[in-house]
């Protein structure tokens, strides 16, 4: 079956990779958008209208940094627990300048993440086609409960039937993106996303 846009989103049934967090290790879900189906580092149009909306008035860096994670779908988060360290898998978006989370409850993260100072981050370890720069970014920021909106539900795609073997309870948290930080392999950065910038 061929792949579909709808919405501004691409559904691809092709094979996959295994995933974490219960979801089918043999085929792609056809109602599911896939970091692969699009050239690694290059969100769709729509979704780069919207980042690019959502940067007015912030540095280079910050733009960068937030554009990367823009075309990336999950990250992890970090925070604390009872004075230990606590990472955590999530999906995200980016919304008017804000990272927004989709964590499950069964993580245990959320009550941890809301109302405090978090760190999170992504990369195109998994991603990147040969000879591509290999990039990271952090964000710091306060992290809060959030109430997305339907388009917002609709950005961030079906909710994974289950996370670690217990149906996947959806929990929305947004960041702030207080520092960015971003790292690369070689220079290629600026040159490649210089539309961004």
């Amino acid at each position: 079956m061929a792949p579909t846009v709808r919405g501004g989103r691409l559904f691809s049934p092709r094979p996959r990779v295994p995933e974490i967090g219960g979801m089918p290790t043999d085929e792609r879900r056809a109602d599911t958008r896939y970091a692969d189906d699009q050239p690694a580092g290059e969100p769709s149009a729509a979704t780069r209208s919207r980042i690019e909306r959502s940067l007015a008035g912030r540095s280079r860096a910050d733009r960068l940094a937030v554009h990367l994670i823009g075309s990336a779908e999950y990250g992890r988060v970090a925070t604390s627990k009872r004075a230990l360290p606590l990472l955590a898998l999530a999906r995200h978006i980016v919304s008017d300048g804000r990272v927004l989370l989709r964590m499950s409850r069964s993580f245990g993260c959320p009550d941890a993440c809301a109302g405090s100072v978090v760190a999170y981050g992504t990369d195109n370890v998994g991603s990147a086609r040969p000879g591509e720069a290999l990039w990271s970014v952090q964000i710091v920021g306060q992290c809060e409960p959030v109430e997305p909106t339907a388009a917002q539900l609709e950005l961030f795609g079906p909710v994974p039937p289950l996370a670690d073997g217990e149906p996947y309870e959806p929990v929305y948290l947004g960041i702030e993106p207080q520092l960015c930080t971003v790292h690369s392999t070689d220079d290629g950065l600026e040159r490649q996303f210089r539309h961004v910038l």
